[in-house]
């Protein structure tokens, strides 16, 4: 035991465990704490100018490195600005560690101005949420909230500290956090089971989720579907969890539309088991009453957070571990008693699969690129991909433009992200918090336009630190993905009818504007040839810099 005071015990804890950047916003309720860092010169205060922006960029962090990050926010409001990208580390499963001062504990009951009962407000997005009244309990309360964070499912947890209790004198007990090991094996007789309905299924379907990445099992699951002969769809997966060009990859289950229910029904059809690796069963915005499955498929659902086994769906086998383990043990029964039909069923999945993707990749070589005007966005996002360098990493949130980037960029497991939780925003500092923890790489942001704008003040915050990342930001000038579910939702033949406040014109965006008032480099680039070249410049400054791409956005217009 060693006595000193909250606010020094906290940093002591944070340097214990390793931590290099806190991503915060500073207030009055942690003065305290934000005087002293200067006397941790080994942690870095990555200072952002929105509390949204801080918990975007440390979950970037977190994923890429796979520890929990540290964010520091202000109080109730600061909390409150927090909480769209916490429901996205919530929903998702990023740990993150998250100190938010609270005013002095001893006037509390006065209902002080920005204060509110800060545990209540976490708690709706936070794994676990507590007030830490006592200096004694910080580290522990941190060793803690670090080790709930990082055991599946993983999540957000939320310190609140007052400022009294910051600085308090206390004996502490500082020592890094002994994590929990949290790979737990499958239960073998449900692997038993779960072989033998594979095996005997004459038209078997994989579908993958970031379960697979969180467990390294990418090997595991590509050599299940290709021992059962079967297509893989990807589920709710913001993360590599099979090689892109893996013959057997059919595509992404759609989970944005109205129609995303009924299209699964259409993707399932003539399909009698369906294997799930890592992912909800299944997950839509738009759900319809009742089970996602259709009659008909078993389902085999594999994953180590059992809130999510068999959670909407009837009937599912679920198995609760880790999914390589899982996969490995599903792997060694099947090659042990043999799948009737499977090389036939591989061979016409590959040949499927191959012709698909040639009839994606002619329609975009058909699309005409104009002389002038707007680029279509597949001739736009093949010629990024090709700009990207080899050993980069990626995040990605380019909504309406994604699937035609997917389509030609080769992306690498653990260097290529997409924006998670369904809440928009998180593009522009999740590319930040991407190249701190991959220092030694290019990092690029691939995002588009609208989703940009909420958390456009992540540009000086990278121009500020001297964290060179290179944005893509893809200007259609309009919400696109609400245009196109609206025209899914209405009907495409609707005379007279207008998109209301869904165009972001008047004034037009210029974004290398924005980007150099940041202190950005900003360059803008509107038509095809100019468009690598660009890429290729931005990347030599080894600053800050961002390149804005104009495409086609009209509804109408050259689409993915």
């Amino acid at each position: 035991m060693t006595k000193m005071t909250g606010k020094r015990a906290l940093l002591e804890q944070l340097v214990a465990d390793g931590v290099r950047h806190i991503f915060g916003n500073p207030g009055t309720t942690e003065q305290a704490f934000q005087d002293l860092l200067q006397e941790f010169p080994g942690i870095t205060y990555v200072l952002c100018l929105h509390e949204g922006v801080a918990v975007s960029m440390a979950d970037a962090y977190a994923r890429a490195t796979g520890r929990p990050a540290f964010v520091q926010l202000h109080i109730a409001p600061g909390l409150g600005n927090a909480m769209g990208m916490l429901y996205n580390a919530h929903t998702s499963h990023s740990p993150l560690v998250v100190y938010v001062g609270q005013s002095a504990t001893e006037a509390l009951f006065q209902e002080p101005l920005l204060s509110a009962d800060l545990v209540a407000m976490a708690g709706p997005v936070s794994k676990w949420a507590v007030q830490v009244d006592h200096a004694a309990d910080i580290p522990q309360a941190v060793r803690r909230a670090m080790d709930t964070a990082a055991e599946p499912p993983r999540g957000p947890t939320v310190l609140a500290i007052p400022i009294d209790v910051m600085e308090e004198t206390a004996d502490v007990d500082v020592q890094p956090t002994a994590f929990t090991r949290w790979a737990v094996h499958p239960d073998p007789d449900a692997l038993d089971e779960a072989a033998e309905l594979l095996a005997a299924s004459r038209s078997p379907l994989v579908v993958l989720g970031d379960g697979v990445s969180l467990s390294g099992a990418q090997d595991e699951a590509a050599a299940l579907a290709e021992e059962l002969g079967a297509p893989v769809w990807l589920g709710y997966s913001t993360e590599v969890n099979i090689r892109p060009d893996h013959p057997h990859l059919a595509g992404t289950l759609p989970f944005t539309s109205v129609s995303a229910p009924r299209v699964t029904d259409d993707l399932l059809a003539g399909h009698d088991a369906v294997l799930v690796l890592g992912s909800p069963v299944f997950r839509f915005i738009f759900p319809r009453p009742g089970s996602p499955v259709p009659p008909g498929p078993r389902v085999v659902q594999v994953d180590l957070d059992s809130w999510e086994l068999g959670k909407n769906a009837p009937g599912v086998l679920g198995i609760r571990g880790d999914v390589k383990v899982a996969a490995a043990g599903l792997l060694d029964r099947l090659r042990a008693a043999g799948v009737p039909g499977a090389a036939e069923r591989g061979r016409e999945v590959s040949a499927a699969v191959r012709d698909a993707r040639l009839g994606r990749l002619a329609a975009d070589d058909a699309l005409a690129v104009p002389a002038d005007g707007p680029m279509p966005v597949a001739h736009a996002m093949r010629e990024l991909a090709a700009a990207v360098p080899a050993d980069a990493a990626i995040f990605e949130e380019a909504i309406t433009s994604s699937a035609a980037f997917s389509r030609h960029v080769m992306t690498v497991a653990g260097r290529y992200f997409r924006a998670r939780g369904g809440g928009i925003g998180p593009g522009i500092p999740g590319a930040v918090g991407l190249k701190l923890a991959m220092p030694d790489r290019p990092v690029l942001g691939v995002v588009s336009d609208g989703s940009s704008l909420y958390a456009i003040t992540a540009l000086w915050t990278a121009a500020h630190h001297e964290i060179p990342v290179v944005w893509v930001v893809i200007n259609n000038g309009s919400y696109r993905i609400l245009k196109e579910n609206l025209v899914e939702y209405l009907g495409p033949d609707l005379p007279g009818r207008r998109f209301v406040e869904l165009d972001l014109d008047r004034p037009a965006l210029r974004f290398d504007d924005i980007a150099r008032a940041f202190g950005v480099h900003g360059e803008r680039v509107e038509r095809i040839a100019e468009l690598r070249p660009a890429i290729e410049r931005a990347l030599a400054l080894n600053r800050p810099a961002l390149v804005e791409i104009v495409v086609a956005g009209k509804i109408g217009d050259a689409t993915p």
